[in-house]
């Protein structure tokens, strides 16, 4: 009996055959039913590695045979939103039966796609009739992220009423109603209350998946310790084709996504995305660590770095249909920032570096859609910013002429001339639309899908000062090790 592909294209991953996994799930496309629950599985292996094509094509065909499940229908149009295909997504939407039209899943999701967009009062009115459908905690978190609640706001006591009701239910929805309700009261002033909701939620979601500090430090010094410049020395000289991409890094909430925006405001630049391809395919072809990366390129003689490159770069073009250069905004970029630089010689890294209590506060407030478990206490973000700063500086030190460290407060304050250090750092003609970039029409999905509708301003900095006390536990770890 013939092994499924599938489980030969894991094999061929655990030995460290890429390419040839890559194949298998192209032929099984190719070779495959056209329909079937295998795709789901088919699907989860791809996106794992990197490889979107072929996971939105698996979940086109999981969703094709199971039409009349809706959840199926949703996960593959939020696969073709996330990669940019928001209006083949919306035109699907458009052919459901009216049975399944109506559900208020349905309306969420428009609301979101709204959102993203930018257009607000769309996004709104989708949201109010999911939420006019029973309790629904993602369209309440939804609505509060694009709106400003002020004391008094029948939304907020509408909120409050429904607060047993997630307790109730407790999990994932009792998580993310709580960050709402705590935003809501952030809107309002009424800190001490905010924050007791923001911990709430937080402790929720430690129960999911705990922040393991020991695990997190280790890493950091292995880190540190074999890419040093001697070691990268060693590694085989990369021949592949330089990127089209620009990498922006850094942490969460530091300022990303506006850098993105500004950026993509360029006529030269096709589009941009926290799209996190680098690392999928880093890790499927080579692995992490220095001692996985010799015996990658022993396995691979014939240019193993430009072999990885230019699979990234084809995974790239799958993700940006359009021409011109991309930009690559990964978060956390500095646990393979070497091996990057190392596959790309010529590719430059802008990293943004925020006033430390301003990106704690933000990251203690904000409920992510995955995962980020150092988020959810002070003292764990205190930790792992510490372990930042640390990746930052071996970094700085070893590729000092290909990392522009760009101060968010520096570059709300004086744009003009940080757009323009920005553009020739990159290799871009300066140009005035990049100093404009709220006015772009474009998808924003990140938590920052409000804040970048609005013109450059400084109205976040030092935003941490007038929560006093409440951050004092961040400070006293940051600060005090």
């Amino acid at each position: 009996m013939n092994k499924p592909r599938i489980i030969e294209a894991i094999e061929q991953l655990q030995a460290g055959r890429r390419d040839l996994a890559v194949d298998l799930l192209h032929a099984e496309l190719e070779h495959g039913p056209a329909s079937g629950d295998r795709f789901a599985s088919l699907a989860r292996l791809a996106k794992e590695i990197g490889e979107i094509g072929i996971a939105m094509e698996a979940l086109r065909r999981h969703a094709a045979g199971r039409p009349g499940d809706l959840e199926a229908q949703l996960r593959f149009w939020g696969e073709l939103v996330e990669h940019g295909r928001t209006e083949e997504a919306l035109a699907l939407a458009e052919r459901l039966p009216e049975s399944m039209a109506r559900h208020p899943s349905i309306a969420h999701f428009r609301g979101t796609v709204a959102s993203q967009g930018g257009d607000f009062a769309e996004a709104e009115r989708c949201l109010r009739i999911a939420i006019g459908a029973g309790f629904a905690p993602q369209s309440w978190h939804a609505l509060a992220m694009i709106k400003k609640f002020a004391p008094g706001d029948r939304d907020l006591a509408a909120m409050e009423a429904l607060l047993p009701h997630a307790r109730q239910a407790g999990g994932r929805a009792l998580a993310i109603f709580a960050y709402a309700l705590g935003k809501a009261y952030d809107d309002c002033g009424d800190l001490d209350r905010a924050f007791a909701l923001y911990d709430e939620g937080a402790r929720v979601r430690g129960r999911e998946e705990p922040y393991e500090p020991e695990k997190a430090q280790a890493a950091t010094e292995t880190l540190i310790r074999e890419f040093s410049a001697e070691h990268l020395g060693q590694l085989a000289p990369s021949r592949g084709p330089d990127t089209r991409a620009i990498f922006v890094t850094g942490l969460p909430r530091s300022g990303t996504t506006l850098t993105e925006q500004i950026l993509t405001a360029h006529p030269l630049v096709g589009d941009g995305g926290e799209i996190n391809l680098f690392r999928p395919v880093l890790t499927s072809a080579v692995g992490i660590g220095y001692d996985r990366a010799l015996a990658y390129q022993r396995r691979l003689p014939d240019d193993p770095w430009g072999r990885l490159g230019r699979a990234y770069e084809r995974v790239l073009d799958v993700r940006f249909e359009t021409a011109g250069r991309v930009v690559d905004k990964t978060l956390l970029q500095s646990h393979h920032l070497g091996l990057l630089l190392h596959t790309f010689p010529q590719a430059r890294v802008i990293w943004l570096r925020r006033n430390p209590a301003d990106v704690a506060l933000s990251c203690y407030r904000t409920y992510f859609a995955t995962p980020i478990p150092w988020t959810w206490s002070l003292r764990d973000i205190a930790h792992f910013m510490r372990l930042e700063d640390q990746r930052y500086a071996h970094w700085s030190r070893l590729f000092p002429d290909r990392i522009l460290t760009l101060p968010y407060e520096e570059l709300v304050r004086d744009p003009a001339d940080w757009v323009a250090r920005i553009a020739a750092f990159v290799g871009l003609p300066a140009d005035e639309r990049m100093l404009t970039p709220h006015l772009q029409k474009r998808a924003v999905r990140t938590a920052s899908v409000a804040q970048v509708r609005a013109p450059i301003g400084t109205g976040a900095i030092d935003r941490a000062a007038r929560y006093g006390d409440l951050l004092q536990e961040f400070r006293a770890a940051y600060e005090g090790g």
